[in-house]
C-alpha cells in the first residue's frame, strides 16, 4: 500500500460514516480484507477498510474506510486517517 491521498468525500450511509480516499471507479475489484480488520479495530471497534485493485495494475490500494455511526463526520475522518496510517506503517 502506498501513500494515501487526501479524503475525497465523507458520507453517512446506513450504519457507517463512509470516508472515501479514492474514487471507486479507479478499481477493477474492491474488497474488505480480513487482514485490515485488526488495524481498523484497534482504532475503532467495528470499522472496516475497503481496498481496491487498480485498473490495469496488480496494485491494491485503500479505497475507503467505514466508521460505525456514532461519530460526527469530522471525528470519523480523523479515525479513518489514523487507521490508514496504522496500515501504512
Amino acid at each position: 500500500m502506498g501513500d494515501v491521498p487526501d479524503v475525497q468525500a465523507v458520507d453517512t450511509e446506513d450504519d457507517y460514516v463512509h470516508v472515501r480516499f479514492r474514487d471507486p471507479d479507479e478499481f477493477d475489484t474492491i474488497r474488505t480484507p480480513d487482514w485490515a480488520q485488526n488495524a481498523a479495530g484497534s482504532v475503532r471497534d467495528g470499522a472496516e477498510v475497503r481496498t481496491g485493485k487498480e485498473k490495469g495494475s496488480d496494485d491494491w490500494e485503500i479505497q475507503s474506510v467505514l466508521i460505525p455511526k456514532g461519530e460526527d463526520e469530522d471525528e470519523a475522518k480523523d479515525e479513518a486517517k489514523r487507521i490508514v496510517d496504522k496500515i501504512n506503517s
